[in-house]
């Protein structure tokens, strides 16, 4: 086995996100009459909002639940557009790994604007030659099925794929598709990172000779 594609998570790995998407969770809040503290908010980074709204706000409509996170991605995009919060070494490393011809995808629960705006803006979007969105997928993370798609558009085999990501349910959905996990702790700590095959605390701990050595 060798190593054929790297999968970079959005939030948290390519970008520091995480004060624009609390900002952007409590300004939806305030418009509903509701609150949210930075710990509820951590405990739901990184999953959908199909997911998160009813942990967050108890709300089940289906339809209210769609109309409230389309709410939300605007809300950050407000936050993001022109300032995006791009992370320490994210941009060389992406390029090192393309350099080294390593094929590069995005798997994020984001959305697809979401993303468009962050590549587009860090000006790596040609590098990835998959996307893989919230909305591409029925079941989010920790279930595997973001990462087996990104796989499946880069035409590689899932235990020739090395993911990176800083969320528990992200390093546990790797894991359930048979992938190498890295983890980084931009959110959360070594000890809730524990599934990762490594843990760094930051993108220059990396390099596609690092990454290959897992596989």
């Amino acid at each position: 086995m060798y190593l054929q594609a790297v999968i970079f998570d959005l939030d948290g790995v390519l970008i520091d996100s995480a004060d624009a998407h609390l900002r952007s969770w409590q300004e939806l809040a305030a418009e509903i009459g509701s609150d949210i503290t930075r710990e509820q908010f951590l405990s739901t980074f990184g999953r959908q909002n199909r997911d998160v709204i009813p942990a967050l706000f108890g709300i089940h409509d289906a339809v209210e639940v769609e109309r409230l996170g389309e709410r939300k991605e605007a809300l950050y995009r407000d936050c993001i557009r022109g300032n995006v919060p791009a992370c320490e070494h994210a941009a060389d490393l992406v390029g090192e790994c393309v350099s080294a011809g390593l094929k590069l995808a995005v798997g994020s629960s984001g959305h697809p604007l979401n993303i468009e705006i962050a590549l587009q803006e860090m000006g790596i979007a040609d590098c990835f030659k998959a996307v893989v969105t919230g909305y591409d997928v029925t079941r989010g993370k920790p279930d595997p099925e973001v990462f087996l798609l990104a796989a499946e558009r880069l035409s590689v085999e899932p235990q020739r794929c090395v993911v990176i990501e800083d969320a528990p349910a992200g390093i546990a959905a790797a894991r359930a598709g048979g992938m190498y996990a890295v983890g980084i702790t931009t959110g959360h700590t070594a000890e809730a990172l524990i599934g990762a095959h490594l843990i760094v605390d930051s993108l220059a701990e990396l390099s596609p000779t690092i990454l290959a050595e897992l596989v």
